[in-house]
């Protein structure tokens, strides 16, 4: 088998995506489970470019990882600068990633308008700064920006640029479709000709945009010729149209091509990692997602559906559980029983597919999916509802009742109060307690009722919030999903609440938290 190293830039690419705004929990949280899934490069962001990118590599830093590397991302030098006095060169080298990805242009006209410099002095900075990056120890890759439309502009400029990063010592060049316009058949002739002319001395690699409509099949025809490198995003997430997407290119590449891509046992994990991404990034998962969709294996009744239930493969072109996908048969009880039994065996639970819990387990989901919760980004959640079906509670307080009380009087800050019922056993609990706004006050005397009989409790924190409107047209009466990362320092889990109302949805998500929480704390 093959194999390609992938380069993954949603935590920088990504996140310039339209309506995504990752934080830097988020970001942080992504990673890992890139690097648990097998995500050979992580591009963390650009040092100095932003608070949160410089507090993301200063924490990836301290971490271990199991597999991939860390990148920053950066440019050349400016053209008014030496590599040594560059401030851009000293935050790469700062960020302490060892892996750093710089870009250089290749389009005459980027650089004649766009830098405001010569040719000649763009090819000393492409140049100057690979070999610098190299003599401190970098790993370095270098992107070649607007590569495509560079060539078609100047082929002689555009293949000098090649040639300085070359002479640099890059460790692999990385051909961008910048603007996303290149169509396949123009893209062959050309990577045909640079992976003749650099094969032997530095290998390629691909970094395409969506804007044609074609970002993954240009992904594709690369490695087919030859590309050793695969950029891309999880989902496509990207500026304007979105990047190359990995999710499918990782599919289409390992399970169509025997490219290997990450390791096998893996990829029965790509839905859970693209849904999980999805919700992080606030943003709705595509149903029609190729591979990790919700409909990518969905069937209506009759004669199709009963066909998929004879042989698979008379309407699948690969088996929903090899991406980690389900098939969705639209009315029949069994969609749905393969999917749940796979995820509790991940949490190590063994189910019996004649278990009569698990029928009411599929109901529970069924139901509870139905209404607007998701479970991808709630682990904790699925985990609690899992053993909640199997009779096993792992729950350690019921709820006897909360009111909140917002209170603003003319010009003078808003005060918000939260007052908790709830029972621990025989005892019953009431307190009281304030808060930045109703759920940090319910959260606040939650943890005011438990501290005493839970010290652990005090290891436990909420580090990120996001909410979602389900059915916009409903308006004020929509129904609302609150998702809620928590983590006690040594892991994290994510909770979810669904309601009309946001108040009780954040309750449910906050209840879910602290309940899992404990569990884990007193089982560990």
């Amino acid at each position: 088998m093959a194999e390609i190293t992938i380069y993954d830039t949603t935590l920088r690419d990504g996140s310039q995506m339209e309506g995504v705004n990752f934080s830097i929990q988020d970001k942080i949280h992504i990673a890992q489970r890139m690097d648990e899934f097998g995500i050979d490069y992580i591009e963390g962001g650009w040092p100095g470019s932003n608070p949160k990118d410089e507090a993301f590599f200063e924490e990836a830093a301290r971490l271990h990882w199991k597999h991939a590397k860390i990148s920053a991302f950066g440019s050349t030098r400016r053209a008014s600068n030496t590599v040594d006095n560059d401030r851009n060169m000293k935050l790469l080298i700062q960020s302490r990633a060892p892996v750093v990805t710089i870009f250089g242009k290749s389009w005459d006209l980027h650089v004649t308008e766009a830098l405001r410099t010569t040719k000649s002095e763009n090819i000393k900075m492409i140049e100057e700064s690979v070999a610098y990056l190299k003599k401190q120890g970098r790993e370095v890759i270098y992107d070649a920006e607007h590569f495509f439309d560079g060539y078609f502009s100047d082929p002689d400029y555009a293949l000098e640029t090649l040639e300085a990063a070359c002479r640099g010592g890059a460790d692999i060049m990385v051909l961008c479709d910048t603007n996303g316009g290149t169509l396949t058949h123009h893209l062959r002739g050309v990577f045909q000709e640079m992976q003749k002319r650099f094969h032997k001395r530095c290998p390629l690699g691909i970094h395409a945009h969506n804007d044609s409509g074609v970002a993954v099949a240009n992904t594709i025809e690369a490695v087919l010729l030859g590309a050793t490198q695969v950029q891309g995003t999880l989902n496509g997430y990207g500026e304007r149209c979105g990047n190359a997407d990995l999710c499918t290119i990782i599919a289409n590449l390992q399970l169509k091509l025997d490219v290997q891509c990450v390791p096998p046992q893996q990829m029965r994990k790509l839905t859970d990692l693209s849904h999980f991404v999805s919700e992080l990034a606030n943003m709705r998962p595509d149903d029609y997602h190729p591979y990790v969709g919700k409909s990518a294996f969905a069937h209506k009744g009759g004669i199709h559906a009963s066909a998929i239930l004879r042989h698979s493969s008379t309407y699948e072109h690969v088996t929903p559980e090899e991406v980690g996908n389900q098939r969705h048969i639209l009315v029949s009880e069994l969609a749905g029983r393969s999917n749940i039994l796979f995820r509790a065996r991940e949490v190590g639970v063994e189910l019996d597919t004649k278990d009569p819990r698990l029928g009411a387990l599929i109901s529970s989901i069924k139901e509870a999916e139905s209404y607007g919760y998701q479970y991808e980004g709630a682990d904790a959640s699925f985990e609690l509802l899992l053993y909640d079906a199997l009779g096993e509670k792992k729950r350690f307080f019921a709820l006897q009742g909360f009111r909140v009380i917002v209170e603003k009087r003319g010009e003078e800050e808003l005060v918000t109060e939260a007052t908790v019922k709830i029972r621990v056993g025989e005892e019953v609990v009431h307190t009281a307690a304030e808060g930045d706004g109703p759920v940090h006050a319910l959260d606040n005397a939650l943890r005011k009722a438990l501290h005493s009989l839970f010290p652990d409790l005090a290891k436990i924190r909420l580090f990120d919030y996001k909410v979602r409107v389900l059915n916009e047209k409903e308006a004020t009466a929509a129904r609302i999903r609150v998702l809620i990362q928590s983590t006690d320092g040594s892991r994290t889990w994510g909770t979810v609440g669904v309601s009309t109302d946001l108040i009780e949805a954040s309750w449910e998500a906050l209840e879910d938290s602290i309940q899992y929480g404990l569990w884990v704390r007193t089982n560990t």
